[in-house]
This record gives structure tokens, sequence and C-alpha cells, in this order.
């Protein structure tokens, strides 16, 4: 934390003094003012609690977006994801029955009993047929005439509900039935979904690319939910921060251009001005001048361009400031 120990001494004390000497160092240079890199760093965590199995980075790498950071225990995830597939795959195999009927052996059999109805019929009505032909030459009964119609009529019955049950086998289930079951998919598939939405939360990608600036656990290690495993500093994630002496506020606005410089870096350095503070902030008290007690400053943030993005979170440098 040596950039935080940096930060705090800067604002405590060698910031006003060096704005001091910025603002009595001649007309004719720019005016200028100190200020240091802060880091906007994402600090990636599981949204559930459980064991660090696997840990792919390390400090200080470079990852590009989406590339694999972590991964906790996922074996009750896995199994609840297993249950889920099997519950759904159970439930669609329910409503594709009931929508298509009985199946090809039961359809086997209907079409077995229909055929032995059929066969009945026939040898009733030729059992009538004669029964008929006897009765005209006075050799049979009106009694037996009357049996043989009983017996075909019976035989026409039983044909007639072979083919009424045959064509109910085609049929589906009834409609509440069915949407009763294709309700009953759509819970299935919503509860594999969340299954499968857990189990891909228990491995973490970075969601853009940067540096990995610290890790936090080790394999092994319980991982709490919601605590960090690695912090990742994105380029667009620095800015600069500065303070402005309040002669120099109202000449500085967001958007302007301001040069940079610090020690080994490369000349040229550039930002833009994002925000300036609308509240002035009083020099600390650790200044024992009355006339540097007596100043405001107020508070810039600066986005780093081009190569000014390479700056360390921490790392001091000079921001030169719009002539006014």
């Amino acid at each position: 934390m040596i950039h935080r120990r940096f930060v705090s001494f800067l604002r405590g004390a060698a910031l006003p003094f060096l704005l001091v000497m910025a603002g009595c160092s001649g007309s004719a240079a720019p005016p200028s003012a100190q200020g240091y890199v802060e880091g906007a760093f994402v600090r990636i965590a599981p949204e559930a609690s459980g064991r660090l199995v696997r840990l792919d980075v390390a400090k200080g790498q470079d990852v590009a977006a989406g590339a694999p950071l972590f991964a906790v225990d996922d074996r009750d995830q896995r199994a609840a994801l297993a249950e889920a597939e099997a519950e759904k795959a159970a439930a669609e195999a329910q409503l594709a029955d009931l929508k298509t009927g009985k199946r090809p052996e039961e359809i086997r059999v209907l079409d077995a009993q229909l055929a032995e109805a059929e066969a009945a019929l026939d040898a009733a009505r030729k059992t009538y047929d004669r029964s008929q032909a006897l009765t005209d030459k006075a050799v049979a009964s009106a009694a037996v005439l009357d049996q043989a119609k009983a017996d075909l009529d019976a035989a026409e019955a039983r044909v007639d509900a072979a083919h009424q049950n045959r064509a109910v086998a085609e049929l589906a289930a009834r409609p509440e039935t069915i949407r009763a079951a294709e309700q009953t998919v759509a819970a299935r598939a919503a509860a594999l979904e969340n299954a499968r939405t857990l189990l891909e939360r228990r491995q973490r990608t970075a969601p853009a690319a940067g540096r990995i600036d610290d890790t936090y656990f080790r394999v092994g290690e319980i991982v709490p939910a919601g605590q960090p495993v690695v912090s990742l500093l994105p380029p667009e994630g620095r800015k600069i921060v500065f303070f402005v002496p309040e002669p120099q506020r109202a000449a500085l606005h967001p958007g302007d251009r301001v040069a940079l410089a610090c020690d080994g870096c490369p000349s040229g350095l550039a930002a833009t001005v994002a925000s300036v503070a609308s509240q002035a902030e009083f020099a600390p008290p650790v200044i024992y001048s009355t006339e540097s007690r007596a100043k405001l400053v107020f508070r810039a943030e600066a986005r780093p361009e081009g190569a000014a993005l390479g700056l360390e979170p921490g790392q001091p440098v000079t921001v030169t400031l719009p002539a006014g």
C-alpha cells in the first residue's frame, strides 16, 4: 500500500507546498499542480461461498476480456444440474405421450380385437341368413331366428365398439391435461436454466481486459460469498487526481487537455480533464504558513490518454494547467 501512503503524504503536506511554488515560479511558466495516478479497480468475487479449487491468474498478469480467473467447488451445482435435466426430460416425455395417444403395441392389440369382432360378425351374419332360410321353409322355429338375429346385433355392436376404441387410441389426451403437462415442462425448463446459471457462476471470467492487481485467496481456502478473490485494473480504470489552486480554478474546465510529467516517464504525456470539484478544500493544517493555510484548492480529475494509460496507480505526476 505504498501508493496510498504517498497519496496521504501528498495531500497532507507536499501538495500545498508544491502548489505555492508553482504559483511563485514566474509569470512566464504555465501554471502547474501536483497530482497522482488513482486506479478504479474491479474486484471479482463469487456470488456464493465455496472452496477455491482453481486460480488461473497471478498478480501483475495481463488478461483479455473473458479470460478465466478462478473457480470454486461446483460439485453440488453439477448434481443439481443433472437432476434438473432428468426432471425436464421426464416432463417432456410425459407431454409427448399425452399428445400421441397409445403406444404402437397397444394399437396392435386393438387392431387384433377389431379383427376378431369383425370375424364374429361375419359368422353371426351367416348364421342369421341360414336361420332365416330354414324358418321360411318351416324347418326352423321362429325362436331360432330370433336368437340368430340377437347374436347378429350383438356382433355388430362389438364391431362398432372395436372401431370406436381404435379411433380413440389415435387421439391425444384432453386439452386441459395437455396444458397442465405443458406448464410442467415450462417449470422444469426454468429450473434447468437456473441450475445452469448457478453452475456457471462458480467460475468467474474477466469482465474486461486489464492487469491483475492482486489475488486474495489461495487454492483450497474457503471464499465467503461476495469476498473478492481477484482485483483487476482495466486500462480505462486509471485517472489523474490533482488539486487546482483557487486562482487557476476559473480557467480549468472539463474537456481541457493538460500535459503530464513524471520521473522517468517519456515526454508528451497528456490527459483530458473529466471533472473539477465545485466545493473547495482547505490546505491541511500541517502547513504552518499563514498564506498557505488561507489558500483553497479544488480537486480535479483527468482521463489519461495514449501512453499515459500505462501510468501506475500511486505514481506522482506534475500536471501542467492551461494558461489562464
